[in-house]
């Protein structure tokens, strides 16, 4: 059975990318044939926090967690091969088996590739870098996760740059990863190497809250 995750962030007690979970949610139900909850009400109020919810045919369960370290990311190349993730859905054990290689040899993430050597996701960011002053991302037709996060930043920057690179051609690239559970937050480190710094990261985390 499908089912389907939403990890929306409660942020001084208001859940500002309420509107970008539902249309993607909506969207998600509409391609699997899941039934859209009509009892989704907007959280709100109490302390930050991650407010998540799983939707199937079943209906709806909501449950809460924290938001997680804020702290620059190291990744390293994940061994766990990138399959097509168009639906943000329960079945994510190819994700935990690369979050818990990364987490054994130190690091935060794995940084997963496709068959044919592209960079694809993390196991629990979208990833994006710098080209020339704009942000660029690996094409969402190679079936990495169309996250909410990724589409705020369409918002603020009104257009993604899409390439298809591989790790080695990634190594050089200022980099970030971004969720919409913690925000926008630099890559510190990519297989042991420093990641170059970039102003423009700091410059658009600041605006990633409405």
């Amino acid at each position: 059975m499908d089912t389907l995750i939403e990890t929306v962030r409660i942020r001084n007690g208001a859940a500002p990318l309420w509107y970008l979970h539902v249309r993607r949610l909506a969207t998600s139900c509409r391609a699997l044939g899941v039934p859209i909850p009509t009892e989704l009400i907007t959280p709100e109020g109490g302390a930050d926090r991650v407010h998540r919810l799983l939707v199937s045919r079943r209906g709806l369960v909501a449950g809460e967690r924290p938001v997680g370290s804020l702290a620059p990311v190291r990744l390293v190349t994940s061994k766990v091969v990138h399959r097509p993730y168009p639906h943000k859905l329960v079945d994510r054990e190819r994700f935990d088996r690369a979050l818990a290689e990364a987490k054994a040899v130190g690091a935060d993430d794995g940084l997963l590739l496709t068959t044919g050597g592209q960079v694809a996701e993390t196991a629990i960011w979208g990833v994006f870098w710098w080209e020339d002053g704009r942000v660029a991302a690996p094409p969402l037709e190679i079936g990495v996760l169309p996250g909410v996060a990724r589409a705020r930043i369409v918002e603020i920057v009104g257009d993604i740059q899409e390439q298809k690179v591989t790790i080695d051609e990634m190594r050089a690239k200022p980099l970030f990863v971004a969720n919409a559970a913690r925000g926008i937050v630099p890559v510190a480190s990519l297989d042991g190497a420093a990641v170059a710094d970039a102003p423009e990261t700091d410059a658009l985390a600041s605006r990633f809250w409405p």
